[in-house]
């Protein structure tokens, strides 16, 4: 009686201890990232007249995700980039492009990607969010690809993180944001492709 007793409890214990085990490794296939901004590109081409496409990007962006790497899953993605930043190595072009004509940086700042969650395993290398510009919020697909998840070669501060890096295109029509200043006249195109290159460190 004395031993089945004990040997009741210990069962309740071990099958106690599956469950908090269990849990916990299904919390640690959820892993946060944040986008190291020094290895950030987000370039654009757009249209000039039919003559040739002008080359772009933008210089300050902020951004994180949650990675599930045992269902292959994105969650709470935000990708923020600074309107104000765009740079296409021509002043007066660049000041432009910040006008209300164009980003109309001042009464918006910002323009973002995000996702709430989104299962790679249901279309492998696309990546569906919505992508708000100019106060308008429309869902964009992004070609997806993640290029390496490993250990970095390089030291930040005493350690090496683990680091994700990506590589992503889309393009979409800014006039469907409301952008729409040359388009009748085709003096500047619809079209927007953006490619996207970044590093992201596990935290």
């Amino acid at each position: 009686m004395f031993y089945g007793y004990i040997g009741g409890k210990m069962k309740k214990f071990i099958s106690i201890l599956f469950l908090i085990f269990s849990s916990v490794n299904i919390n640690a296939a959820d892993e946060s990232y944040v986008i190291d901004d020094s290895h950030f590109s987000l370039g654009f081409l757009v249209d000039h007249a039919g003559y040739s496409k002008t080359l772009g990007l933008f210089k300050h962006i902020e951004g994180s995700y949650t990675f599930n790497n045992t269902d292959n899953i994105i969650k709470n993605l935000s990708i923020t980039v600074k309107t104000d930043s765009v740079f296409t190595n021509h002043d007066k072009r660049d000041a432009h492009l910040r006008s209300p004509d164009f980003l109309n940086s001042k009464e918006f700042p910002t323009m973002k990607f995000s996702v709430d969650e989104y299962d790679l395993n249901k279309t492998p290398n696309k990546l569906v969010g919505d992508l708000t510009l100019l106060g308008v919020t429309k869902p964009i697909t992004l070609e997806f690809t993640i290029n390496k998840v490993a250990q970095y070669p390089f030291r930040v501060g005493l350690s090496k993180p683990m680091v994700m890096g990506v590589s992503a295109k889309t393009s979409f029509k800014r006039s469907d944001f409301g952008m729409t200043y040359g388009v009748s006249k085709k003096l500047v195109g619809d079209e927007m492709d953006l490619i996207i290159e970044f590093e992201a460190r596990r935290q």
